[in-house]
C-alpha cells in the first residue's frame, strides 16, 4: 500500500483521525525514583496501549537525535515496532538543495523507512522534488503551522499574476502544482481555524496534518469541521504530550490509552454531525 491507502486503511479499521506523536522526553517520562525506562520501552508500551485507536503516528526527529545513539536506535526500532498497516510520519522539516535534499530523502524513506515526511517549502521545487519522487510515500508541505511566530512570514501578502495573497495560500497552490503523483499533503494548524477552513475549501483532497490540539491550545471542533474532507476522512489530527504524558507514574501506558480514546471519542463526535 501507499501512503494515502494506509491512511485510508487505518482510518477506517480504528475509525479515527487521531494521530499520536511519539516524542520522548526524558524529563517528562516516568519518574526515574520508580525505575527509569528507556525510550524504546516507553515508545513500545504506548504504541502497545493505543494502536488501535489511531490512523497514524508521527515522530519528531528532534526528541530523537538529541538522545544522540539511544535515541536514534530507539527511533529504528520504534519504526520497525508500529503494526504495519498504521503509517508512520517522521516529522523532520526538512528543506535544503536539491542534493542535499536527496540524502533526507534517502535517510528518511529508505534508511528509516518512515511512510511519510513533512518538508519546509521555503528553498522551492527543487528541495522537495525528490521527496515527492518517492510517490509510494506522503510528503507535508508545511503550510499554515500552529505556532505563534507563523505569522511573521506565512501571513505576509505577495503578488501573484497581479493578485496579492499570504504566503500560505501560495504555498498551497504550489503543493497542489507539484502533486503530481497525489503523494502531497499540507501542515495546517488547529490554532488557525479560518486557515484551515480555506485551506480545506480550496484544496479538498489533499490529506492535511493537524498539529496545535492539546498543549498549543486549538479547538478540537473547528479542527474537525475544517479539516476533514466530503469523506469525513484525510484529516491527520495530531496530539502528542496531550496523550503519552497523560501520567508520569508507571501507569503512562493505561492513562495515555485513556486520553486517547477519549480524543479519538471527541473527534468522532464532532464528524457524526457534519
Amino acid at each position: 500500500m501507499n501512503f494515502t491507502e494506509k491512511l485510508t486503511h487505518a482510518t477506517k479499521k480504528n475509525n479515527s483521525l487521531l494521530c499520536v506523536g511519539l516524542d520522548p522526553d526524558p524529563e517528562l517520562m516516568p519518574d526515574p525514583s520508580q525505575g527509569r525506562i528507556g525510550v524504546l520501552e516507553f515508545n513500545k508500551a504506548i504504541v502497545d496501549a493505543t494502536s488501535d485507536l489511531v490512523c497514524a503516528y508521527k515522530l519528531n526527529l528532534a526528541f530523537y537525535e538529541v538522545l544522540e545513539g539511544e535515541g536514534l536506535n530507539a527511533l529504528k526500532h520504534t519504526i520497525k515496532y508500529i503494526p504495519d498497516d498504521i503509517p508512520v510520519i517522521g516529522d523532520a522539516k526538512r528543506g535544503d538543495i536539491g542534493n542535499t535534499a536527496k540524502a533526507y530523502a534517502r535517510a528518511i524513506f529508505s534508511n528509516f523507512n518512515f511512510d511519510a515526511a513533512t518538508v519546509s517549502p521555503y528553498l522551492g521545487f527543487d528541495s522537495i522534488e525528490p521527496f515527492i519522487q518517492y510517490s509510494d510515500k506522503g510528503v507535508f508541505i508545511l503550510c499554515r503551522t500552529s505556532n505563534a511566530g507563523a505569522v511573521d512570514f506565512q501571513s505576509l501578502r505577495c503578488e501573484v499574476d497581479s493578485n496579492y495573497r499570504p504566503l500560505f495560500e501560495i504555498v498551497a497552490l504550489k503543493a497542489e502544482e507539484w502533486n503530481t503523483h497525489g503523494n502531497i499533503g499540507l501542515v495546517v494548524g488547529a490554532t488557525y481555524p479560518e486557515e484551515l477552513r480555506l485551506i480545506r475549501n480550496s484544496h479538498p483532497d489533499m490529506p492535511l496534518l493537524i498539529p496545535g490540539i492539546g498543549a498549543q491550545g486549538g479547538e478540537l471542533a473547528s479542527a474537525v469541521r475544517y479539516g476533514i474532507d466530503s469523506h469525513g476522512e484525510k484529516a491527520i489530527i495530531s496530539s502528542s504530550r496531550q496523550i503519552i504524558y497523560a501520567s508520569p507514574e508507571k501507569d503512562f501506558a493505561q492513562a495515555a490509552r485513556r486520553a486517547a480514546s477519549s480524543l479519538r471519542d471527541q473527534i468522532n463526535s464532532f464528524r457524526s454531525t457534519l
